[in-house]
């Protein structure tokens, strides 16, 4: 695992020691952006492609090959529903969204609800106990997606901040506790 021993830290205590409610200027500037995609009800093919370069540039080709119409529906279908379970599958439904993808989708689009999951804040919520399945970090379904929002969200709440905070500071932790690079084995 590339994170450094963590059995001494809790995960409150790296929560408030990274913890920060200011957001990067580019990236604040595609959340306000993706507002009026909020308003309309679904993205379109060049918000998801904007999406695709902030979370994984290595996505752009996969994510340009949905036409613009089988975006409009995958992500009218996902900001409709009240089922974060369909919400999911929805997003899903398009080439180049993973589970993390996805997580990038809804947190641009509503960061006050949604984290984004990826490899580096699942091994940081393993490392300290807060998960005990797929130590490595990849792989995940919605099972996984679910469990971490319920984390993040009960931080964000217990904080009085947003979820996206809660990942940012989840996200730098694992950065100051990292060992070597990202994707050793």
């Amino acid at each position: 695992m590339p994170l450094e021993d963590l059995s001494f830290a809790s995960l409150e205590s790296l929560i408030r020691q990274h913890l920060s409610t200011t957001e990067e200027e580019s990236t604040s500037a595609l959340i306000r952006r993706l507002r009026s995609a909020r308003a309309r009800g679904h993205l379109t093919r060049t918000e998801l492609r904007a999406i695709g370069r902030w979370k994984s540039a290595r996505a752009i080709g996969q994510l340009s090959a949905n036409s613009p119409a089988r975006v409009r529906r995958a992500t009218k279908m996902a900001l409709r529903t009240r089922s974060e379970r369909i919400r999911l599958q929805a997003l899903l439904s398009l080439r180049g969204v993973s589970v993390p993808m996805a997580s990038a989708i809804l947190t641009l689009l509503y960061p006050r609800r949604y984290g984004v999951i990826d490899i580096r804040v699942w091994q940081l919520l393993h490392g300290v106990g807060a998960v005990t399945r797929k130590p490595n970090g990849v792989g995940f379904t919605y099972d996984h997606w679910n469990e971490f929002l319920s984390i993040v969200r009960s931080f964000a709440k217990k904080h009085g901040v947003k979820a996206r905070d809660i990942d940012r500071a989840l996200f730098e932790a694992h950065r100051h506790h990292q060992k070597g690079r990202l994707y050793d084995r």
